[in-house]
């Protein structure tokens, strides 16, 4: 009971903390991608690495239903400690994009159960959930290919993308550029996909970013990988 006790007071003292780091300035820039919140991601940074590991804060955090303590959970969280159906039920949580896009790449891409919610997940009806068994379908094709059928993959982004809901359509569009970059032989292909397609064609990037339009992707870091 004092372990829990305790427990309550630093969660306390852990969201009074990030109330005091509300920015409006920062909460209007969020909630243009759809993260309700207005916590500086570079001081919530700062707040991790006091807080440092701590699964069970992780977890209390994460139950608040607070877009910034749920991002700090994720920082201070132990990956590998959560189960298959807990991640599971996180992610259908995640209610905004940055909670979902942190808890796939910093927690559940750690995790023992990623392959299979990588499987379960890309065949899900939700189109964001979908969208995380596509992440994580692009880490397996970058780093670990093998037993992936990746002209299948290509079929279906091909029959498929184009119509997407818009999560869905950018982790697609994803896996369809890292297939043409990893792969010389599936290249033509990929790039093939992007142009009749047009997906994020005309997607405005800043001068010095690469365009997230597949075409234009795959020649910029195919050029980089020549180059170096």
């Amino acid at each position: 009971m004092a372990a829990e006790s305790q427990v309550d007071a630093t969660v306390a003292e852990v969201m009074a903390e990030l109330a005091a780091l509300e920015d409006p300035r920062a909460r209007a820039v969020n909630e243009k991608h759809g993260d309700d919140h207005g916590v500086n991601l570079g001081k919530l940074r700062a707040v991790a690495k006091q807080l440092r590991t701590q699964q069970e804060l992780a977890v209390r955090l994460w139950e608040t239903d607070d877009t910034a303590a749920r991002l700090l959970a994720l920082l201070i969280c132990r990956p590998r400690a959560f189960g298959r159906d807990a991640l599971d039920r996180m992610l259908r949580e995640a209610r905004a994009p940055k909670v979902h896009d942190w808890l796939v790449n910093y927690v559940v891409k750690k995790s023992p159960h990623a392959e299979e919610l990588r499987v379960a997940w890309s065949a899900d009806p939700d189109p964001v959930v979908a969208s995380a068994g596509w992440a994580l379908t692009t880490e397996r094709v970058r780093k670990k290919p093998e037993g992936l059928d990746l002209p299948g993959l290509l079929d279906v982004i091909e029959a498929e993308m184009k119509d997407a809901p818009d999560r869905l359509q950018w982790a697609m569009n994803h896996c369809l550029a890292q297939i043409g970059i990893d792969n010389p032989g599936l290249r033509a292909r990929a790039v093939g996909i992007g142009e009749r397609l047009g997906v994020l064609e005309d997607y405005p990037t800043s001068p010095g970013c690469t365009s997230p339009y597949a075409p234009d992707w795959i020649a910029e870091m195919v050029r980089r990988q020549d180059a170096g």
